[in-house]
C-alpha cells in the first residue's frame, strides 16, 4: 500500500473521507473501535459504517465488512452485478484497513481506498503487506486526517473496552 499525504487528494477524496469520520466518531460513542467508512459508486454513496464487533459479538464486523455487506445488498435491490459494482467502489475508511479488510477488499478488487492513519497493530500493509502476496489492481492512499483519525483510537483505547472478552493469559508463577 502507498501512503500519500493529503495535498495529494482531491477535494472529493477529502469529502467522501471527511463524511467517513462522522461514522467513526457513532463508533467511539457507541464503545466501539472508531473506524467508519463510505463506499462510493458512481459518485454516489452506496454503503457508510462503522465498526459494530461489539453490538454484533461478531469480531468480523468491522466497518468495511459491513459496506461490503450493504452493496451486496444495494446490487440485488437494484439488480446489478455484485461483482461489476464492487469494482468500481472507491473505499473512504478512516483508518487503514487491516490485514482481514485489505484481503477483503483487494479479493473484491475494488477501484481505490483512501484512508486516514496507518493501523500499526492490525494494518493490512504496515503490520504485514497484505499487496504483496495478493498483488492487488486497487489504487491505495492514506495520511489524509491522520492526526485525527488516531486521536479517535487513543480516545477509545484511553478506558477499557466493557465488551471485551477476559484475558485467558496465565500468568507465570513468580517464585
Amino acid at each position: 500500500m502507498e501512503s500519500q499525504n493529503d495535498s495529494q487528494l482531491s477535494n472529493e477524496e477529502k469529502h467522501f473521507l471527511d463524511l467517513a469520520f462522522n461514522y467513526a466518531q457513532e463508533a467511539l460513542d457507541n464503545q466501539e473501535v472508531p473506524v467508519g467508512c463510505i463506499f462510493v459508486y458512481n459518485n454516489q454513496i452506496i454503503a457508510s459504517g462503522r465498526n459494530t464487533v461489539n453490538e454484533t459479538r461478531n469480531a468480523t464486523r468491522h466497518a468495511e465488512i459491513n459496506c461490503i455487506d450493504d452493496t451486496f445488498k444495494y446490487s440485488k435491490d437494484n439488480q446489478l452485478n455484485f461483482h461489476e459494482v464492487i469494482r468500481k467502489i472507491c473505499v473512504y475508511v478512516t483508518v487503514e484497513p487491516c490485514i482481514m479488510c485489505a484481503a477483503a477488499l483487494f479479493e473484491h478488487k475494488v477501484c481505490k481506498v483512501v484512508f486516514g492513519c496507518k493501523n500499526d497493530r492490525f494494518g493490512g500493509s504496515t503490520v504485514f503487506d497484505v499487496g504483496a502476496v495478493m498483488k492487488p489492481v486497487t489504487i491505495v492512499k492514506g495520511g489524509y486526517r491522520g492526526e485525527d483519525a488516531m486521536g479517535l483510537l487513543k480516545e477509545f483505547y484511553k478506558g477499557t473496552n466493557p465488551n471485551a472478552p477476559v484475558s485467558k493469559v496465565k500468568l507465570k508463577d513468580l517464585k
